[in-house]
């Protein structure tokens, strides 16, 4: 794949070919506009076929010693910019070709190689770090909503006031009428410890009985993780719990808790009350996954309150990580037990989209779409009423008999599919897919 890039500012300025009548009012200024123009050529697929069979042939030969590896060239060469890229393409062209175990396996012991302490393990943004948080995104994204949906609706809903920083809280009147007085600081900040503990408490237990739903391919990977990490430093046992925890806490539940919408959790961004709510959350969250709330408390002394609540998270975390990377044979007496297990397919996209449904040749009026959230898969296109709930009904990919896209004209819209499938009864259908 050749990409050529070309980043600057341009000033923009209106078409002089086009007289406008604001001219004669005089000039309305001046706007600049930063553009980043990319260009890309993608070969057929057979002109990759060689880099393929490198890459997977070193993922299946393993970590030899005295070798330069591939993976670890890239790691070096990469900026920090495009890490991420670089990470989740090879994620997904491992996933593609079934050695996504073997290649984060890879990744693990080069990065253990290097020298490093215990308690920085897997905190930059090496190779390592971006290929697992990427990894954790496209396999996970189902789990992540059934673990987390729940609280952070609830949050969006109650919009309560949170705050346990005295430097930001807000006094207010409480009482009825006539007897009305201000509440004190300490009122307020108890108010607040008790909305974000029953929060953290809520969230903890789902992700505490969520090991049965966690796709196995990520149980899997963490088993190896957990493993690896263990026999690095046989003298520090719990810094194995905290290189799981690095990656479930900091680099995928917390970063979905603060800014739901980028993870398809919600469809707007927080307001500034309850993205504060979200944001303490988040953040203790991350206490727990750090395995050390005292080390946080003395950063925030604020934050003592919750030390309790954090003790006991830690306490469950570690239970709940034993049972996330314990053996193939006790994860399959664990099917069944809790939540329905979700789907182990990758997901390759996910998000809003209008959907119309038609048979036949009738008219089909774009008034009739109705919003869902859908979720791509390598075998099925399934929609749902919101990112938590029920899949209220799917397309399988192999039932799909064409794709193309609409005429604007068709719709008032350029970004509707029409996708002609077999669907119950062994009938033809048509559904149009509008993602704007």
């Amino acid at each position: 794949e050749a990409a050529g890039q070309e980043e600057g500012w341009f000033r923009l300025r209106p078409d002089k070919s086009k007289p406008r009548e604001d001219e004669r009012r005089g000039s309305l200024g001046s706007l600049q506009l930063q553009v980043r123009l990319r260009d890309e050529t993608v070969l057929p697929s057979h002109c990759y076929q060689p880099l393929v069979q490198l890459l997977c042939q070193e993922v299946k030969s393993g970590r030899q010693d005295g070798q330069v590896h591939l993976v670890t060239l890239l790691d070096e060469t990469t900026t920090a910019e495009c890490r991420q890229e670089v990470a989740i393409n090879l994620v997904k062209l491992f996933l593609g070709q079934g050695l996504v175990k073997e290649f984060l396996d890879l990744l693990f012991e080069l990065e253990l190689a290097k020298p490093c302490e215990p308690n920085t393990l897997f905190r930059s943004n090496s190779l390592a770090s971006k290929s697992m948080e990427s990894f954790l995104k496209v396999t996970g994204l189902p789990y992540l909503h059934a673990v987390l949906g729940p609280t952070i609706t609830r949050v969006f809903e109650e919009k309560k006031y949170v705050e346990l920083d005295p430097g930001k809280v807000e006094i207010k009147d409480v009482g009825c009428s006539g007897l009305h007085r201000v509440q004190t600081e300490g009122e307020v900040i108890e108010q607040g410890r008790q909305h974000l503990q029953s929060y953290l408490g809520e969230l903890l237990d789902a992700i505490a009985k969520s090991a049965p739903a966690c796709p196995p391919v990520i149980r899997a990977a963490f088993r190896q993780l957990f493993r690896r990490v263990g026999e690095r430093f046989p003298q520090h046992q719990h810094t194995k719990f905290v290189a799981v925890t690095s990656f479930l806490c900091l680099r995928f539940f917390s970063p979905a808790i603060m800014t739901p919408k980028l993870f398809h959790l919600r469809e707007t961004h927080a307001d500034a009350r309850t993205g504060r709510t979200l944001l303490l959350l988040a953040k203790a969250v991350q206490m727990v996954g750090n395995m050390e709330p005292a080390a946080g408390r003395a950063k925030e002394a604020w934050l003592a309150p919750l030390l309790p609540a954090l003790q006991q998270g830690i306490a469950q975390m570690k239970e709940f990580i034993a049972r996330l990377v314990g053996t193939e044979e006790e994860e399959e007496e664990e099917e069944g037990e809790g939540w329905p297990l979700g789907p182990p397919a990758a997901v390759v996209k996910e998000g809003p989209l209008f959907v119309h449904k038609t048979r036949g040749k009738g008219p089909l009026l774009a008034a009739a779409a109705k919003k869902l959230h859908f979720c791509l898969t390598g075998e099925a296109l399934s929609f749902g009423k919101s990112p938590g709930a029920e899949r209220s009904g799917a397309i399988a990919l192999a039932d799909i008999l064409a794709a193309e896209k609409v005429e604007e004209k068709s719709f008032g819209s350029s970004h509707v599919m029409q996708v002609v499938y077999v669907g119950a009864g062994e009938q033809q259908e048509t559904a149009y897919l509008q993602c704007k």
